[in-house]
């Protein structure tokens, strides 16, 4: 849970050129050669300091604080958006449980409309994570996403209403070429439909009702002032305005949030939020930008995933106020202990399957790194020469620091301590079964590295329910005819073994035709990725594999509404290339198979042929 202190991270420097507040007007009337929006001065030996800031009691409409910033984050809905990060409940959960650890205000945790699975995983985030409250009385509120119509709002109620704070998230497009193309609606009857559902997402009993103008930023500025008045007079409490796909530079945006605030009817009734997306990767900046214009709600992701390039960064967004909020962003502030954005960053990564590159900023494997040797002077002489941010502020560690050097002579405690540092704090059970593998790569290396293990605890910790498990596996590739021949072992969740091999173009091929001998499951394989986590030969391989199953995983997508079939992803890890092939590719057959809600009974188990 949140806690009411976090350290302090500081910088000190001797002159810094540096943006100040965002200047907004009420009209906009920049143009791209303005020079209006910002203006520079000299910040002389500043100190830029990080602090976790009191969270004020919730009230949907009311912030007491002033300069206190609403974190919602949309992870579990749009960031699932993302083509193959599907989630099963089992993994939402676990992520809501950690969204809640960050301290986050607002968990969106989905579309219940869009299938029975998801409406089921909404139901159960609402009834644990949103009535586990904290010493201090904190819990999320709980919101699920609807289209403006009654079905969905019915679904989304009937989703949310167990949490101790639910929240309905309605919305419909109010932009000309939405309401044209995609609603082939009027602007008479898009107003007419928002006012009504609103209405009657108040009417079943919720009385904090988010509402969103979709495609705000291409609508028309006095529509969009109409259709915000009067879903305010019908009962919203939070009005979200969404940059559907990406096309504001930011004082655009931040002009828009102002515009709102000047011109419409009630706005002092509601708390405005904003809703990024990165097409132009300015998704982030436009939602400070939107912030210090007067949003006090902020829609953003873990990792900055979502539909198309994604959306705004959660991690960013928290860690610019944390670091820059006091002295240069007019004192805004949220309520994340970000202590806990590596956990979940790698929670995120992980389930959905969706890397982080290397250079993404606060959360990337390159965020701490110095590679240059004027850099790496710096930073043996001061930290702070070339870090604004401490490492452990948000739950990560330089592998240098500790001073531990796992090897095949460590015990359990010197991995347990490691894998603590590095942000891990894992069960007894979990710890177990990633001590016997470390173990079996430590008698194969002289050194396991943090690389490595966190390879091994993705693989062994941040898995499916296991409805398949790889027992054996052996190819013999050697002969004449230049086919590969896969013999593959799984236990099935009542412990019965299966054996089958398979011959094809290669022992990648061979060993997944294998599998589909035992599973019976039609599939396609859509992604096949690789890369090493360490260098050498002995190096561990993470494979990745997407695939899509040919049987009923349908889904309504939010924006659209179009059925679309799901995708499942799954992670492998070893030192054995095949090995972490099929690992992954079990990993998604065990997703997919888990999203689809099979009891043990309903897998076929039969015994399987031989040889084919």
């Amino acid at each position: 849970m949140a806690s009411s202190s976090s350290s302090i991270c500081t910088t000190t420097t001797t002159s810094i050129p540096s943006f100040t507040t965002l200047h907004f007007t009420p009209k906009p009337t920049f143009s791209l050669s303005s020079n209006k929006p910002f203006f520079f001065k000299t910040v002389t030996a500043a100190t830029i300091s990080c602090s976790f800031s009191p969270r004020p009691q919730y009230v949907p409409n009311r912030i007491s604080d002033p300069t206190y910033v609403r974190i919602f984050d949309t992870t579990l809905r749009d960031g699932e958006q993302s083509p193959g990060a599907t989630l099963t409940t089992k993994e939402k959960l676990d992520i809501a449980r950690q969204l809640s650890k960050l301290g986050v205000d607002v968990i969106e945790a989905g579309f219940p409309a869009a299938s029975k699975e998801d409406f089921e995983a909404v139901k159960m985030i609402a009834m644990e994570v949103g009535n586990a409250v904290a010493d201090d009385g904190y819990v999320p509120v709980i919101c699920g996403l609807c289209r403006c119509n009654e079905r969905d709002i019915k679904a989304a109620w009937e989703a949310i209403k167990y949490a101790k704070r639910p929240r309905i998230h309605t919305f419909i497009a109010t932009s000309g070429i939405h309401m044209e193309y995609k609603l082939r609606k009027s602007k008479a009857e898009v107003l007419q439909i928002a006012r009504s559902m609103v209405e009657f997402a108040r009417s079943l009993g919720c009385d904090d009702v988010d509402f969103s103008p979709e495609d705000a930023a291409r609508s028309d500025r006095e529509f969009l002032y109409e259709v915000l008045g009067e879903v305010i007079k019908a009962g919203a409490t939070t009005l979200n305005i969404p940059d559907t796909v990406g096309i504001t530079l930011p004082y655009e945006f931040g002009n828009l949030i102002a515009d709102i605030k000047a011109n419409t009817p009630g706005i002092e009734n509601v708390i405005i939020s904003t809703h990024c997306h990165n097409d132009l990767g300015l998704a982030t900046a436009n939602t400070i930008a939107g912030a210090l214009a007067g949003a006090r709600q902020v829609e953003v992701t873990i990792n900055g995933i979502g539909e198309r390039a994604g959306n705004a960064s959660l991690e960013e967004f928290v860690m610019a106020l944390k670091c820059r909020g006091e002295h240069i962003l007019e004192g805004l502030c949220t309520g994340i202990n970000a202590k806990h954005i590596v956990m979940a960053s790698k929670m995120v990564e992980e389930y959905t399957g969706l890397y982080v590159q290397p250079h993404k900023a606060i959360v990337g494997a390159n965020a701490f790194a110095h590679e240059s040797g004027i850099h790496q002077d710096g930073m043996l002489k001061h930290k702070s020469t070339y870090e604004i941010i401490s490492p452990d502020d948000i739950g990560h560690e330089r592998s240098n620091e500790a001073g531990i050097v796992l090897g095949k002579l460590s015990g359990r405690h010197a991995l347990k301590d490691r894998l603590r540092e590095l942000g891990y704090a894992l069960e007894n059970e979990q710890l177990d079964h990633i001590f016997w593998r470390f173990k079996a790569v430590a008698e194969q290396k002289k050194r396991v590295t943090d690389a490595d293990l966190i390879a091994l605890v993705s693989d062994e910790v941040f898995q499916p329910e296991v409805v398949w498990k790889l027992h054996d596996l052996q190819v013999v590739t050697s002969g004449t005819l230049g086919l590969s021949t896969a013999t593959v072992k799984l236990v099935g969740v009542d412990g019965k073994e299966h054996v089958a091999c398979a011959v094809g173009t290669g022992p990648v091929d061979s060993a997944y035709k294998a599998v589909d001998l035992i599973v019976k499951e039609p599939v396609t394989l859509l992604e096949y990725s690789m890369n090493a986590v360490t260098e050498g030969i002995d190096a561990i391989a993470t494979t990745r594999v997407l695939i899509r199953g040919e049987s009923n995983q349908m889904s309504t997508h939010a924006l659209t509404g179009e059925t679309i079939r799901r995708t499942f992803s799954g992670t492998g890890a070893g030192m054995d290339i095949v090995v972490s092939s099929v690992k992954a590719y079990i990993a998604a057959l065990n997703k997919m198979l888990g999203f689809n809600r099979q009891s043990p009974t309903e897998v076929s188990m039969e015994r399987t042929p031989q040889c084919a």
